[in-house]
């Protein structure tokens, strides 16, 4: 029996991975989080990869706080980057196969239609940079992992846009969103039925692939859909990313296009209402 390490077990990611686990019992899971697989640390991670002596590693853990990594950079870069070069190192010494999930923000959004793999990325926030930089750790210290670059991350399972906004919209009777940053979200669940759908395939073509769900939107219409699914009055209202600066810089076309993981997986992205009607359910 294959023995699958999923890292960052308890944020969004790996937390549907959790869910989907029981319906894989070929697999033996480890699930790990910062507590007992802490990423920023390179010796824990030498050491717990020999103890746990994985055949797979799905890195879900990351830091995600965009905003905050522009003046946390060095721990963002140790997670982000440095962490991926020791684990991919480990994975190619001992045969182990890697799966490591990246970002959308690695593109700087000027593209005029969806960014395919091979596009050049140009990242303009230090997460996007510390993404990239494990990318190319990732390919350089195992040529035959897998990476998955994804867009939007919501869920059931910790913080994202879905439960802000319905938050929000509960709260107040009236919400300014931004309307000029465009792409494409991805409900976790799908994306952890994604990976385990190519894992348990028997089919290993390594290289760099896109997910996320089906569609072209706006954080605006990502929230008049969440408007809509959860029948809220609020008057929600659409307005430019500069009226609304932040630390760090979003790109503001970052649509994936997914044809390839279509065509070497059979994979075919859901509709991004489809999904979302479906985890708002489970709210």
């Amino acid at each position: 029996m294959k023995k699958i390490l999923v890292t960052g077990a308890n944020g969004q990611l790996g937390s549907e991975i959790k869910e989907l686990a029981a319906n894989y019992t070929n697999f033996e899971f480890i699930f790990t989080d910062i507590a007992d697989f802490p990423l920023d640390n390179e010796q824990e991670i030498i050491s717990n990869f020999k103890v746990i002596q994985p055949d797979i590693v799905i890195n879900c853990a990351a830091y995600t706080a965009v905003d905050k990594a522009e003046e946390d950079q060095v721990v963002a870069d140790a997670i982000n980057h440095l962490a991926i070069a020791t684990l991919a190192t480990l994975c190619r010494e001992s045969g182990a196969k890697l799966v490591h999930v990246s970002t959308d923000y690695v593109f700087d959004g000027t593209s005029p239609i969806a960014y395919k793999e091979e596009d050049q990325p140009n990242p303009k926030s230090v997460y996007g940079h510390t993404k990239l930089a494990g990318e190319i750790a990732c390919s350089k210290n195992c040529p035959e992992s897998i990476i998955i670059r994804t867009a939007w991350v919501y869920s059931q399972f910790g913080n994202n846009f879905v439960k802000t906004m319905l938050r929000l919209m509960t709260e107040r009777d009236t919400l300014n969103v931004v309307n000029d940053q465009v792409g494409s979200p991805t409900y976790a669940a799908d994306l952890a039925q994604v990976i385990l759908t190519i894992l348990d395939s028997n089919k290993w073509e390594s290289g760099m692939y896109h997910y996320s769900n089906a569609g072209e939107i706006s954080w605006f219409d990502f929230a008049l859909a969440i408007k809509e699914i959860a029948q809220k009055s609020c008057v929600v209202s659409g307005i430019p990313a500069s009226s609304y600066p932040t630390p760090a810089e979003r790109p503001a076309y970052s649509l994936l296009d997914k044809s390839k993981i279509k065509a070497v997986y059979g994979i075919e992205p859901i509709d991004y209402k489809v999904s979302l009607k479906i985890m708002m359910a489970k709210l």
